[in-house]
């Protein structure tokens, strides 16, 4: 099966070498440095091959890297060269995107500030909400496209995520099992004690937020488990015990307007390559 690169993968991997540490290519391609780990760990898996080593806490070039970043090098130049020929001039807003907060604080707002980068002449409006609440402003013709989860055998998957379990082993032995989550409607909520419920395991709810940032640092602080994908844990280790019950896979999925214009379909295409290489 042929393999092909994502050209953001590629675009991570040059700006790493060239600004010779993760934190300086974070800031050049809009990603934080979790997220940017996760893009190059990706990319070694595609090309099956270690791109950086560590020597104390310098990052390393290594001779399989050295060999493509070249090759990286010219691929980019061309996508970019082609890009800008066949649309110039093209891009004028307003283009308006959706997005859960998953996506909108680790990957999205690399691909929007590229957007926007390569054509500042358009309008972005940008919401970040539920993804049951994006659909529904998709139905109603208030937003072009919508990045969020659904079913792992939904047809507008993009790519499939593991759910899994994040917290403390301790939480995961008590005889009622205390949960962090997020407000309903939550796929991963819903995962959670649906599963539970399933494995006759008694749960309460501990602590309940709107806010993903807050979640993150309500389980970090010990005060629940929750499930989720890698995406809100980028560094993170899931947690394995046996007292937890499996958990269901979720696809990653952009929805969109049949009829979008050449920048709603442009941003949508690269949101789409963001998602894929997850």
């Amino acid at each position: 099966m042929t393999v092909n690169l994502p050209t953001n993968l590629l675009r991570s991997f040059v700006a790493i070498v060239d600004a010779g540490s993760m934190l300086g290519a974070a800031e050049q391609v809009y990603l934080t440095q979790s997220a940017l780990s996760l893009q190059i760990k990706r990319l070694e898996d595609m090309v099956q091959q270690p791109l950086f080593a560590r020597e104390g806490r310098r990052l390393v070039i290594t001779a399989q890297g050295e060999l493509l970043l070249d090759y990286a090098r010219r691929v980019l130049a061309l996508h970019d060269e082609a890009l800008a020929a066949v649309n110039s001039g093209q891009f004028e807003g307003p283009v308006r995107v959706g997005m859960v907060q998953d996506f909108a604080e680790t990957l999205l707002g690399g691909v929007l500030s590229r957007f926007g980068e390569l054509h500042p002449d358009a309008q972005l409006y940008a919401r970040v909400a539920g993804t049951a609440e994006l659909v529904a402003m998709i139905d109603r013709g208030m937003l072009d496209l919508a990045i969020g989860y659904a079913a792992a055998d939904d047809p507008d998957a993009i790519s499939i995520a593991p759910t899994v379990w994040y917290g403390s082993a301790d939480h995961a032995r008590r005889d009622i099992v205390p949960l962090a989550v997020l407000d309903r409607p939550c796929r991963f909520r819903e995962a959670a004690t649906s599963a539970l419920d399933a494995a006759g395991r008694p749960w309460r709810i501990a602590f309940e937020t709107p806010n993903i940032s807050t979640l993150r640092a309500a389980v970090e602080a010990g005060l629940g488990l929750t499930c989720r994908t890698r995406l809100l844990f980028p560094e993170g280790t899931p947690l394995e015990s046996n007292a937890l019950p499996s958990l269901p896979d979720v696809a990653c999925v952009v929805r969109r307007q049949s009829d979008l214009g050449r920048p709603a379909a442009k941003l949508a295409q690269l949101a789409a390559e963001v998602v894929g290489a997850i």
